[in-house]
């Protein structure tokens, strides 16, 4: 196994990622006209908004998504997580790169690319962006009836998405795979945002220093800036279990995707992570480093198939017919 622990220094955002630059709070208010009355000069003298606020927040990402992504139709309970759009596009740019890289530097786009999300969410995110950047399809699981829904009116509400979504309830909240991808499917690469909190303490820890980031107040009882009910930011075992658990289960479905991905949002787990790919007999494993805002993450990818079954693979899915 070759494992590629690239350099994980902080990185500007993807180049294609849409939200390089400052944000156009003039255009986004254009698309969104409650997000301008939230809109103040902060203490350099520069138009701003409030980041610790999560009406705030929800209501940027809402612009964000009209603006650049076409989606007309966003909407999901409060008490779910609302993601930081720029942050959730780099994962899915870079996902396109790996890709590229099996596809002599062309990123396969369209119906030929199937992608599951593990974890979907309420807000439906990485499937959202992958539609409307590269056309792909998406599978969405999740262990909460609740988010499966939200989701699901989300797809049904914007037409771009349509046809293009598959929502499935994954009813064993132990089970990645299994219960909802069937073996003769043909997966090119699971995606997953891990909860990375092991305890209810331990994400309100994470909170205050966050708060404290990005609006320099102490806060006793925080309001999560981008929310999030306890299943998308808490598991038992945190961040490094749940990693663990994919990769003993993607073993078992090693000839039904050609990639399998994460986020690893704490690099301590590194390691571990290694190691257990390393167990599993994964046939190449790379990590590939995000930088955005003031955190550091990286994406952990591994394969189990062999250059020619990568070969076939891609003769048979990917090439024009």
């Amino acid at each position: 196994m070759s494992i590629k622990k690239n350099g994980l220094e902080k990185t500007r955002l993807h180049s294609r990622n849409k939200n390089r630059e400052r944000y156009d709070l003039s255009a986004l208010s254009k698309v969104s006209p409650e997000l301008a009355k939230y809109i103040k000069p902060n203490k350099f003298g520069v138009e701003s908004v409030d980041f610790a606020n999560p009406v705030v927040v929800k209501l940027l990402n809402k612009a964000l998504l009209h603006h650049y992504y076409g989606i007309k139709n966003w909407d999901f309970p409060d008490e779910n997580l609302c993601p930081p759009i720029p942050g959730r596009a780099d994962y899915m740019h870079h996902i396109a790169d790996l890709l590229s890289e099996n596809n002599f530097g062309r990123v396969p786009t369209g119906n030929k690319i199937t992608c599951f999300d593990i974890g979907v969410g309420a807000s439906c995110i990485y499937p959202i962006i992958g539609v409307t950047e590269y056309g792909w399809n998406f599978i969405g699981s999740d262990i909460e009836p609740k988010s499966i829904l939200s989701a699901q009116n989300i797809v049904d509400s914007n037409t771009s998405l349509k046809g293009k979504i598959t929502l499935r309830l994954q009813n064993n909240p132990k089970d990645v795979f299994y219960g909802t991808i069937d073996r003769d499917e043909k997966i090119d690469i699971s995606i997953c945002n891990p909860p990375f909190h092991a305890s209810a303490e331990e994400a309100q820890k994470g909170t205050l220093r966050k708060i404290k980031n990005l609006s320099g107040k102490v806060e006793k009882k925080p309001q999560l800036n981008f929310a999030g009910i306890s299943n998308e930011l808490i598991c038992d075992g945190g961040e490094h279990k749940f990693i663990h658990n994919i990769i003993r289960e993607s073993k078992k479905f090693s000839k039904t995707f050609y990639w399998f991905s994460t986020l690893v949002s704490k690099q301590s787990n590194l390691k571990g992570i290694y190691k257990s790919l390393e167990k599993e007999n994964a046939l190449e494993v790379k990590t590939i480093p995000l930088g955005t805002g003031n955190k550091s993450s990286r994406i952990v990818a591994w394969t189990f198939l062999n250059k020619e079954e990568q070969q076939g693979w891609i003769e048979s899915k990917w090439k024009p017919k």
